[in-house]
């Protein structure tokens, strides 16, 4: 219980919370282990005053102390209780540091924070300035149902967020590829938006709500090598292993493609015009498809021609020649 000697505990309270977060915002944030060693100590520090001095943060049973020393009793507590939220806060930001969690996490870091300081200022309301938490609690039910049904686009941008970090289809520095043909890298992700740069070098934004709605296809993993499909079409009067031979040849003599797998040579098919093949390779990024495809289709027209290989037309290029028509007969009034 309080004496007449408590009041230099509750000073020593609040000269230690207000020197803890002097000291806290002076250590800056590059510091993050360092800052929190400090808020534990701050942290520890009031609570042994506190309980030498038989005063519970918890419980607001100083209603007999009267102006100065009223004020120290409740700024002692809510000092406490933001010291509390500190330290916790500071175990979740090393916690995320120290396993190298990836930078979209940072969402997820966001609610468990905002969940901290929501329980925090609702004790500090509860217990230390005795307010009724259940009407507050009903109040801001309502209230939160109003503004739900008035931001429901934004809130399904926040909830979407929330789950494509949790299910982590992709990663800042992923090149994705969506449903509808937009491709890029992704650069950031925030509570509402994910930004890629495509391969025009513009940024789109895209709401979490859409990008949680559409298929996804992540061309950096397993990782970032990009398989290509390149169809050649020649002459049907060349043997089919020699086309193969000089195919291969063009593909080994390629710098911008992966050469661990092998290229593949695939013989599709064959008529009397051509013979059908595809070269199927890999760059060593999506971002590379253009130079290596360039690349393949130089090696492969260099090679063709030193070796003595045409090409064939493409199938659309047959013409059709339709039947000739019939003579006409002429008439027994034009013979008079």
């Amino acid at each position: 219980m309080f004496t007449d000697q408590l009041p230099l505990p509750l000073v020593l309270i609040n000269l230690l919370g207000v020197t803890g977060i002097v000291v806290w915002h002076l250590q800056g944030r590059g510091r993050p282990t360092a800052r929190l060693i400090v808020q534990i100590l701050f942290f520890s520090a009031m609570t042994a005053v506190l309980i030498l001095a038989g005063i519970m943060p918890h419980r607001s049973d100083d209603g007999h102390l009267q102006g100065a020393a009223a004020f120290l009793a409740a700024s002692a507590r809510v000092l406490w209780w933001t010291h509390l939220a500190w330290s916790l806060i500071g175990f979740v930001r090393i916690y995320i540091v120290l396993e190298k969690r990836p930078q979209e996490a940072r969402l997820l870091q966001d609610l468990i924070v905002a969940v901290v300081y929501l329980g925090v200022a609702l004790a500090v309301l509860g217990f230390v300035f005795k307010a009724p938490i259940g009407t507050l609690v009903a109040t801001s039910g309502v209230v939160a149902i109003i503004f739900g049904l008035a931001l429901q686009n934004t809130l399904g941008d926040v909830f979407s967020g929330i789950a494509l970090t949790l299910g982590r289809p992709f990663a800042i520095g992923d090149w994705i590829a969506l449903g509808d043909g937009t491709e890029g890298r992704v650069i950031e992700n925030n509570w509402r938006s994910t930004f890629l740069l495509t391969g025009a070098h513009n940024v789109i934004v895209l709401p979490n709500s859409a990008l949680a709605k559409v298929s996804l296809t992540n061309l950096s993993r397993p990782d970032e090598t990009h398989q290509i499909a390149l169809p050649v079409r020649l002459a049907a009067d060349h043997p089919p292993e020699r086309v193969e031979e000089v195919l291969r040849a063009a593909l080994q003599g390629c710098g911008r493609i992966v050469h661990d797998p092998e290229p593949v040579v695939a013989l599709k098919a064959i008529d009397a015009v051509a013979i059908e093949a595809e070269l199927q390779f890999r760059v060593r990024s999506p971002a590379e498809r253009t130079p290596g495809r360039n690349e393949v289709i130089a090696r492969v027209h260099e090679q063709c021609r030193q070796s003595g290989l045409s090409l064939a037309p493409p199938a659309q290029a047959y013409l059709y020649t339709p039947p000739a028509e019939p003579e006409l007969k002429p008439s027994s009034a034009g013979a008079l």
